[in-house]
């Protein structure tokens, strides 16, 4: 049996930068076993996002290493993300969320400084109606965002926090610090 691959140094640094960056309360972070066929070495994190204790959105998080690198990532390090949110209903329908969804990642990775390059995703949106055997609650409609970039930086923890903030929105979250009416609202209720 063959010795393990020891990481390298730059991978190695990636992912302490992403275990040592502290996301916001409501969203709960967790390792988890990295796909194997990516790359040669992985690192990812799962999270949940609680609103009033409810899950309200999940995602994970990959970091990919290739230290011969890839053209198409422009670099040896790559950042994948699967995103799923419930929606309001009104809101399923509406034409102008898949560019305003984008603009969560991109907004979320500049305002903490998360320097990339080549980033690159879709966005989906799905409403779901239930019938005869499977009927019962009320229409769902669902957000899913799927994404990846080159960090050009290595400090991957603005990145995870830049990640975060996309989950925060994509969850509906107020902004840190900021209590919304609607959980003020039910904390009055009870």
């Amino acid at each position: 049996m063959a010795a393990p691959i020891e990481a390298p140094e730059a991978f190695s640094n990636a992912v302490a930068g992403l275990r040592a960056a502290v996301p916001r309360g409501e969203i709960l972070l967790e390792e988890i076993p990295a796909p194997q066929r990516l790359a040669p070495f992985g690192f990812a994190l799962s999270a949940t996002v609680l609103r009033a204790g409810d899950e309200v959105a999940s995602g994970r998080l990959i970091l990919l290493h290739d230290p011969a690198g890839h053209d198409s990532w422009r670099g040896d390090l790559r950042l994948v993300t699967l995103v799923t949110a419930e929606l309001d209903a009104d809101m399923a329908g509406d034409p102008l969320l898949p560019a305003v969804a984008w603009t969560w990642l991109t907004d979320g990775l500049d305002a903490h400084h998360a320097e990339y390059t080549a980033i690159g995703g879709t966005i989906t949106q799905t409403a779901s109606t239930r019938f005869g055997e499977l009927a019962g609650p009320v229409p769902t409609a669902d957000l899913e965002i799927r994404a990846s970039w080159t960090p050009t930086s290595d400090d991957l923890g603005a990145h995870l926090h830049g990640w975060c903030a996309m989950l925060a929105s994509t969850a509906g979250l107020p902004p840190p610090g900021v209590t919304s009416l609607h959980d003020r609202q039910r904390a009055g209720a009870s």
